[in-house]
């Protein structure tokens, strides 16, 4: 998974560095920032036995939020929705699971949060948690109260979740049922590690999960893979657009962002492919997102590599501006 989105950055960084997005954007939907606490962490969490793969150089670095608003800025990005990377000290593939893995994830969620705090001009918080923890919840209800903590990030692959087992997703309901109760936006990483991802999960997590977020906004990230398009993501993205027609009214709240789904070297065809499925789904249900620092220089991202999904000039000037589900301060 990591491999792939280096792989992303590295294609991106090398083909489109410096190069000027096509208008300002917005709001970046989905980056991530390290706090000092991870860091810290990191080094044991790469060395781990639990791995699925080796942590890439871009993941490891010690990147600041000076760093990311530099780069907003050269690609005249006004607002980035930052992801707390928290869950990561509660993941399975820490093998052994650290001691004092709970306060890792306060220290990261306190530091994620504070950046929204200083910055609320250019800085919007999702928490990390793993909803499989037991301090999942009692995490989410601990910022229920903060407005600058806007939303929650779920990421399952790397917290060992299976849409599959009925445990697993009665606890991940639970979570969006209290995400939806404390108002807070829903950002979920959803591919699983099952090798034959796709249409059976979102089924699942439709019919099961996305109900009890309680008209809370629901992101699927990626749109709904973990970067790039391949089969599993196929099979994720066209089982939502064939639920969406079939009931039109299915998940009024749900959109999908668009981070590292597609970049410089995506062929023509998967592009257009890509392009129609979210005409089908409507593309008011789709944000603009670079997962940096995955994507690497942000003017490339939004630059060229936009420029070439076959949208309509007045298609990606609305994927640019504020997205209609996206004005997450209290969902007003």
């Amino acid at each position: 998974m990591f491999l792939k989105k280096v792989a992303l950055a590295t294609a991106l960084s090398c083909l489109f560095a410096g190069s000027a997005a096509a208008s300002p954007i917005a709001v970046d939907h989905h980056v991530h920032v390290h706090s000092p606490a991870i860091l810290s962490f990191l080094p044991s969490y790469c060395r781990s036995p639990g791995r699925i793969g080796a942590c890439p150089d871009v993941f490891v670095q010690p990147l600041t939020a000076d760093d990311l608003l530099a780069t907003m800025d050269r690609a005249e990005v006004r607002q980035a929705w930052l992801m707390s990377t928290a869950y990561l000290a509660e993941s399975p593939m820490m093998v052994p699971p650290a001691p004092d893995a709970a306060e890792f994830v306060r220290s990261a969620n306190v530091f994620t949060v504070g950046l929204a705090r200083e910055r609320p001009d250019r800085f919007v918080a999702f928490i990390g948690i793993n909803p499989l923890t037991s301090t999942a919840l009692r995490e989410l209800a601990f910022w229920a109260d903060e407005p600058a903590a806007a939303g929650v990030k779920l990421h399952l692959t790397n917290s060992g979740l299976d849409l599959r087992d009925k445990v697993h997703v009665a606890r991940l309901a639970r979570v969006f049922e209290a995400a939806g109760r404390h108002r807070k936006t829903i950002m979920i990483h959803m591919r699983t590690r099952a090798e034959d991802y796709g249409a059976q999960d979102v089924e699942i997590f439709l019919k099961e999960v996305l109900p009890h977020a309680g008209g809370s906004p629901v992101f699927i990230a990626h749109s709904g893979g973990w970067g790039g398009l391949d089969a599993n993501t196929w099979s994720a993205i066209d089982a939502f657009a064939e639920a969406l027609e079939r009931e039109p009214g299915l998940g009024a709240s749900l959109h999908f962002d668009l981070a590292q789904t597609f970049d410089a070297e995506t062929p023509d065809e998967d592009l257009a492919r890509l392009a129609a499925v979210m005409q089908r789904i409507g593309l008011e249900r789709f944000a603009l997102g670079s997962d940096w620092p995955f994507s690497g220089e942000l003017a490339g991202y939004f630059g060229s590599a936009f420029e070439r999904l076959p949208l309509t000039a007045a298609e990606r000037g609305q994927l640019t501006r504020a997205h209609a589900g996206g004005s997450v301060r209290g969902h007003e």
